[in-house]
């Protein structure tokens, strides 16, 4: 079995990178499995800090992006790019993950090359085809082209049979998110010099690369973190980074942070910024300068876990934190309408808020009320992996979802993922 995996952004390397090492260990112990890595560059730096934590090396870098082209050009380069590897390596299975530009245009350059589609975090949904743009279209054509379908988890499983997939292609995995959180959250953090948190982010070496265990950071991320955790405060870490939130959305979310910081005196906001300028812009314009509110530059993995770690409460539109926070009992205002997590809401980490001011005002009063100042012991899952530090339900995953992956690949039998139960009302 010789399966292409194919990813362009940091989220899509997390999830792939404990993958792509369990088909290295099946290969090494004598299965029929070989592995070649290839990477679009959608989010370059993001990425490629990424390959330097799960210490993977890529067979193929497309480098597709290009100053200001659009999704159409993502789109077109990766198709353009993939054709001769495809051509070349005759793979039995390309693999992507989740909902990216990048994942849909592997899918459609595979579907083209007749090579099966295996694909990683399948069936998610939301009931509008526009919300999250593009991803929703993404992963509903991603299911059309596929011919093995990895869901996370029952939900998932069960939105695909709602569209006619057949069951016998559909596998329920648990999702490989955990099982990287499990290998790299309890490493520790070592500074080195300072790079201008103005500038490109991604110094952030390799465990061991400075000659112990430790992942070397910027001594600014560094800060950040103790800034964000300090005793007596109430840290909260914001992201924001979803197209449907640009402009007027993340305004009002600004707005709304203004008004948690003037409510309560002991908040303080971490908000590492996405590289797209104008996250940045709004950013900088409704909450720089505040005393209380830290910009800096996009976190790296295990720092921003680290962060979520510290946070007493988490505002977030990104789907993974959804998936990881239950690790570490963080509550989630999600900031959108709907999630394709409900998983989520169901376990009792996230709350939908969208970007209303007094919706996210009011979940965060209600969460900082009984929130302890300096709730940051530094913590890790719990050996089942199914359950956070405080004991959580993690409805996504148990850290063996890329041992089901690769057996599913390889045409073994497995037992399915079952989450745990929900805690009681």
């Amino acid at each position: 079995m010789k399966a292409l995996v194919v990813f362009g952004t940091r989220p899509e390397a997390v999830k792939l990178a404990p993958v792509i090492q369990e088909l290295g260990r099946r290969r090494a112990a004598g299965a029929p499995a070989t592995v070649r890595v290839v990477v679009t560059g959608q989010h370059r730096e993001l990425l490629d800090a990424m390959l330097t934590l799960f210490g993977i090396r890529p067979d193929r870098d497309l480098d597709i992006m290009r100053h200001g082209q659009g999704l159409t050009q993502v789109t077109a380069r990766v198709l353009e790019g993939l054709e001769p590897v495809l051509q070349e390596e005759r793979p039995d299975w390309v693999v992507v993950q989740g909902d990216t530009t990048s994942a849909f245009a592997a899918a459609l350059a595979a579907f083209y090359a007749r090579v099966p589609v295996a694909h990683v975090e399948a069936g998610l949904r939301t009931s509008t085809l526009w919300l999250p743009y593009p991803e929703e279209a993404n992963r509903r054509l991603i299911t059309r082209l596929a011919s093995l379908h990895l869901a996370a988890t029952p939900r998932a499983a069960a939105n695909l049979a709602r569209e006619g997939v057949e069951a016998a292609a559909v596998r329920i995995t648990g999702n490989p998110v955990v099982d990287a959180l499990r290998q790299i959250a309890a490493l520790p953090l070592r500074a080195v010099p300072d790079r201008d948190p103005e500038g490109p982010q991604g110094n952030e070496a390799a465990p061991g690369a400075g000659g112990d265990d430790a992942l070397a950071v910027p001594a600014w991320a560094l800060a950040a973190l103790e800034w964000l955790g300090e005793p007596g405060s109430l840290g909260i870490l914001l992201t924001s980074h979803r197209r449907e939130n640009w402009g007027e959305p993340l305004e009002r979310v600004c707005r709304a942070v203004l008004e948690i910081l003037q409510a309560e005196p002991r908040a303080r906001v971490l908000f590492p910024c996405h590289p797209n300028p104008r996250v940045r812009a709004t950013a900088q314009a409704l909450l720089g300068g505040h005393e209380r509110v830290r910009l800096t530059e996009p976190l790296g993995y295990l720092p921003f876990l680290k962060a979520m770690e510290r946070a007493v409460l988490i505002l977030s539109d990104s789907g993974g934190v959804q998936e990881e926070a239950p690790a570490f009992g963080r509550p989630v205002l999600v900031l959108r309408e709907e999630t394709e997590r409900p998983e989520a809401v169901q376990a009792g980490v996230a709350r939908l808020v969208g970007t209303d001011v007094r919706r996210i005002v009011e979940g965060a009063r209600a969460l900082l009320v009984t929130a302890r100042p300096g709730d940051a012991l530094p913590g890790v899952p719990a050996d089942d992996g199914s359950r956070g530090r405080h004991g959580f339900p993690n409805p996504f995953g148990d850290g063996r979802a890329s041992e089901r992956i690769a057996s599913a690949l390889l045409g073994e039998p497995f037992e399915p993922f079952q989450p745990p139960d929900p805690p009681a009302a």
